[in-house]
């Protein structure tokens, strides 16, 4: 099929007319409705006309004055709308947070510390925490306990370390001394 000078006029038209991408494929045969919007759209047409052309109404026949007005019954009184309620002021939209990177499945995580790289004594401290831990289960984590995980999730025995968090981070001192250690130190350490 190809878009001759005729089918080009006929789509014009018929788009002018306010006909529907179908309606003019099944009037040319042998297009799809793709193929006729992706004409229309390279011919420059998408912008139909404000207002489909209006056929001819007749005009109505003039109102003869009625002689008596008693005869007539009194038109229902329109009901004025009531005045609209002054809008409220917008409040300031709430600042969000930055979001964090969001590392997409089967992606490497970034590095993360090894054990040598950790503070020997932070290390401690954890160990003597964990001994006085809560260790809540996952249900009874809340945004004020520390979330930090003690032992293996596939044993009976798993929990949360469940102490009172660091303003700001979701773990308790002691495991915010494991879990956030300046680069510096971490580098330092290395060498």
């Amino acid at each position: 099929m190809s878009w001759t000078d005729e089918r080009v006029a006929l789509l014009t038209k018929m788009w002018h007319e306010g006909q529907s991408a179908s309606q003019i494929a099944k009037e040319l045969g042998g297009v799809t409705r793709n193929a006729v919007i992706g004409k229309v759209h390279r011919l420059g047409l998408s912008g139909r006309d404000a207002e489909p052309p209006k056929t001819a109404e007749p005009a109505a026949p003039p109102l003869a004055a009625e002689p008596a007005a008693a005869e007539a019954p009194a038109p229902d009184p329109v009901p004025e709308p009531e005045p609209e309620a002054e809008p409220e002021p917008e409040e300031a939209p709430v600042q969000m947070p930055p979001r964090r990177q969001i590392i997409p499945a089967g992606q490497p995580l970034p590095p993360q510390p090894s054990a040598n790289e950790i503070d020997p004594e932070a290390l401690a401290n954890v160990r003597e925490v964990e001994k006085t831990a809560k260790r809540i289960s996952l249900m009874e984590l809340t945004e004020r306990v520390c979330k930090w995980p003690i032992g293996d999730p596939a044993t009976e025995d798993f929990a949360f370390c469940g102490l009172a968090v660091e303003p700001g981070k979701p773990y308790c001192e002691a495991h915010v001394g494991v879990a956030f250690q300046p680069m510096s130190s971490r580098r330092d350490r290395r060498r």
